[in-house]
């Protein structure tokens, strides 16, 4: 989908990002729907659904994450500096309802928002947004099942659909998410009881890098929650696209 793009300064970085603007003739015009990429990728990923959803009647905003496609790289790639760029980017464009769409790292950005300003969240979206640990004795048994360099890699990003992404992307960041994903994350566990916007959850298969175990934590923590599994790997709005359709429009009132 052909939109312009727009870039704005927030605090230390300079964030791109496409807006269909306003569009109107559904129940929910006035909430925007916003769609966060994964780590690798740009917010190219989401062109097919953002087309889709702007036939139906609603205003798409799509940015490119902090050290990805058009936006700035910068020194810092922490998880809930991702997050605080998408809160920032909502209210430099004054939006007071959003529903968040969100793929891998996508995932820990817009639970991040839910999180700090759950007013401001109508509807959440995460897609295999690998679960983060909860202590130390879990970082022990679970280390291995960690995803690798190469899997974050070839899960997030199409060489072939999307070069561009890649030689936008500062590889710089891999070694901070994998430092990341290895430390427990006990403030997140926390935040996701003041999540109050009921959530889909979409679960690859096999391929994915969600921890069924922790899923099923995640799920306990979470006022509504809805979790959903696809025969699929890491990206299932890339490689399930029908099935994904089918299960996040219902649930963002179309």
């Amino acid at each position: 989908m052909e939109l312009a793009v727009a870039r704005v300064s927030l605090d230390d970085v300079s964030i791109a990002y496409r807006d269909s603007g306003a569009t109107g003739g559904h129940l929910h015009s006035d909430t925007p729907v916003v769609l966060v990429h994964g780590m690798g990728g740009d917010g190219h990923t989401w062109d097919r659904f953002a087309a889709q959803l702007v036939r139906r009647g609603r205003r798409v905003i799509i940015p490119d994450l902090r050290g990805h496609g058009r936006s700035a790289h910068t020194d810092s790639y922490r998880f809930p500096e991702f997050g605080a760029d998408i809160l920032a980017l909502c209210e430099r464009l004054g939006l007071a309802s959003v529903d968040l769409v969100g793929h891998s790292l996508g995932g820990y950005a817009i639970s991040w928002v839910a999180m700090e300003r759950p007013e401001l969240v109508r509807r959440l979206v995460i897609e295999e947004q690998p679960l983060p640990l909860r202590s130390g004795d879990e970082q022990m048994k679970f280390t291995r099942r960690l995803p690798s360099v190469p899997e974050l890699w070839h899960a997030t990003t199409s060489l072939i659909r999307h070069p561009r992404a890649v030689l936008a992307f500062d590889r710089s960041m891999t070694g901070t998410a994998l430092e990341q994903f290895r430390k427990p994350y006990p403030e997140w566990w926390e935040g996701l009881a003041d999540i109050t916007a009921p959530t889909l959850f979409l679960r690859g298969g096999p391929g994915g890098m969600v921890d069924p175990a922790k899923l099923e934590q995640m799920r306990a923590s979470l006022a509504d929650c809805t979790v959903r599994t696809f025969r699929s790997g890491h990206s299932i709005h890339r490689d399930r696209y029908r099935e994904f359709e089918t299960e996040v429009l219902p649930f963002l009132g179309h």
